[in-house]
């Protein structure tokens, strides 16, 4: 099956909070390769699965929390015992229309290869706990309200895991050669987007050539180098779009397009509609 025809996963709320993912349930995807829209984070208490993240083998053991980034090829192979999880998710729309993607790209650059990190059973009962006020939050809460603290919500949860990822200290030499380069690839893309768009331009400032750089990154992530540069700025220009009052010249500015029209024409391609159109929505 082509990715472009993999079936898409996303949620119908801004975000989700739950315990019911069940044994049966992750059974209809054994095997069965989906693409998610969504930001998932999973909090595994018993049971173990075996999963595929992008190609990735990918083995959840009873205290582990996984992040899912938007974008990520997830098969599951094997489920084994009772299982037991906590489920908290983000929507593409929320993500898209909260102009989250400095945060994300944060998630994507720690998260890069170990998407599962392990917790201490006082850590994983602590942060168990935490999930449980969130479920009652959101069962007390009606849409509305639980909409409008979507963003603190998304924040904190961030803040949490990048705080669990950096105090695990895995340090240069715990990472191969290749999620060492998609690191600094990420890292450089969050830092100059905003300036260029040019593949080789990543891959000089990497000392690296550019069909190196497109294969790596490929291979270690499930997107291209011009799909991680564009989420970027197509996030970049929608937040601004919703959020400012700029005119589409000074968005475009900001973004360093040559022209409105260059600028009108790349956020068409990828959003199928143009900048005009997306903030009259």
């Amino acid at each position: 099956m082509e990715e472009n025809e993999l079936p898409k996963i996303d949620l119908p709320e801004d975000w989700v909070i739950g315990t019911d993912i069940n044994k049966d349930l992750l059974g209809l995807y054994t095997h069965y390769p989906v693409r998610l829209k969504c930001e998932i984070f999973v909090l595994c208490l018993e049971g173990e699965v075996e999963a595929l993240v992008n190609l990735n083998e990918m083995h959840v053991h009873p205290n582990e929390v996984i992040t899912l980034m938007p974008g990520s090829i997830f098969q599951i192979n094997e489920i084994k015992g009772d299982l037991r999880i906590y489920f908290l998710g983000f929507s593409s729309k929320f993500i898209e229309r909260g102009g989250q993607s400095h945060s994300m790209l944060d998630a994507i650059f720690l998260t890069l290869g170990r998407p599962a990190i392990p917790l201490k059973p006082e850590g994983a009962a602590m942060l168990e706990q935490y999930l449980q006020m969130l479920i009652a939050m959101y069962e007390r809460f009606s849409e509305k309200i639980r909409r409008e603290i979507a963003p603190n919500l998304y924040a904190d949860i961030h803040t949490g895991i990048s705080i669990l990822y950096k105090s695990r200290q895995y340090d240069k030499n715990s990472l191969s050669k290749s999620e060492l380069i998609c690191r600094s690839f990420m890292q450089q893309v969050t830092q100059n987007y905003s300036q260029t768009r040019n593949v080789g331009w990543y891959a000089q400032k990497l000392g690296i050539t550019h069909a190196h750089l497109c294969a790596v990154v490929k291979q270690t992530t499930g997107k291209t180098c011009v799909d991680i540069i564009a989420a970027m700025v197509i996030m970049d220009a929608k937040s601004q779009l919703k959020s400012t009052n700029l005119t589409i010249q000074a968005i475009s500015d900001s973004l360093n397009f040559a022209n409105i029209s260059f600028f009108g024409k790349y956020f068409k391609r990828y959003v199928g509609m143009s900048p005009l159109e997306y903030r009259k929505l």
